[in-house]
């Protein structure tokens, strides 16, 4: 009888931190989605202070165009070197490295252009994130074009 009640305790509480731990992420999930949504309507509107606390210090992009740091993605996202027309995000799949990173994929197409030739669209995207100071910042950012 012993075996079976201590058996019954560790299921429930079993289930109840599974419970929690589905219910943590998709809360995180929805963050960070929430997060990448915002970045994406600050490259459309131009607004490359958005980034000013979006982005950690230490930031990472990689793209067609090579790999870029903090300070330029900035410049460049505030520049008129780039129309966006529109843009849509899909397929989220959320990653947890550890309590403090994250990786957040996705389906990506936007309707642009930079210098006058199009962005090449879709692309599938990774969004690397740190929790640093009770904050979510984006640490590294990659899109993989992916063809028509």
């Amino acid at each position: 009888m012993r075996g079976g009640l201590l058996a019954g305790i560790i299921l429930i509480a079993a289930v109840a931190c599974f419970g929690q731990g589905k219910a943590g992420n998709d809360a995180l999930k929805a963050e960070l989605i929430g997060l990448e949504k915002q970045s994406w309507d600050a490259w459309k509107a131009r607004d490359g202070k958005f980034y000013r606390g979006f982005l950690s210090d230490d930031h990472v992009e990689v793209g067609g165009g090579g790999v870029g740091a903090k300070p330029a993605i900035m410049s460049f996202v505030g520049s008129p070197v780039c129309v966006i027309k529109s843009y849509a995000v899909d397929s989220f799949t959320l990653t947890l490295f550890n309590k403090d990173t994250a990786l957040l994929t996705y389906h990506a197409q936007q309707d642009g252009t930079c210098g006058g030739k199009p962005i090449p669209s879709p692309a599938w995207v990774s969004s690397l994130y740190v929790k640093r100071k009770g904050h979510w910042l984006n640490a590294l950012y990659q899109q993989t074009p992916t063809g028509k």
